[in-house]
């Protein structure tokens, strides 16, 4: 089965901000790869979004509907509704992700 994969406004804006990020800190080059490899890793959700794990941020607070999927050090965090698939954020994964995953999933 195929599902729908939508990239809502924060992770869009997530996708963006870490391009502008590695494109000043690296190379517009690099920040281009990294843009289109985190790009094709949210759509290739479509083929098979059980293949994430639940973060373990929210598990210990219970919440299990969300998963997540890494990409270098970034976290894709979605969620799975019918054959949709939203993708609610795209963060570094060398923060404390604690409380933006509870303000940013939960609000």
């Amino acid at each position: 089965m195929s599902f729908t994969v939508h990239i809502i406004g924060d992770a869009e804006k997530d996708l963006y901000e870490i391009y502008d990020y590695v494109r000043k800190s690296s190379s517009p080059i690099n920040a281009q790869k990294l843009f289109l490899r985190l790009e094709q890793t949210c759509m290739s959700l479509a083929d098979n979004p059980e293949r994430g794990h639940i973060p373990p941020e929210l598990e210990r607070i219970g919440v299990y509907e969300y998963r997540e999927i890494h990409v270098k050090v970034y976290r894709i965090i979605y969620q799975i509704i019918d054959n949709d698939v939203f993708i609610h954020c795209i963060l570094d994964g060398g923060r404390d992700l604690q409380e933006l995953l509870e303000y940013r999933i939960l609000r």
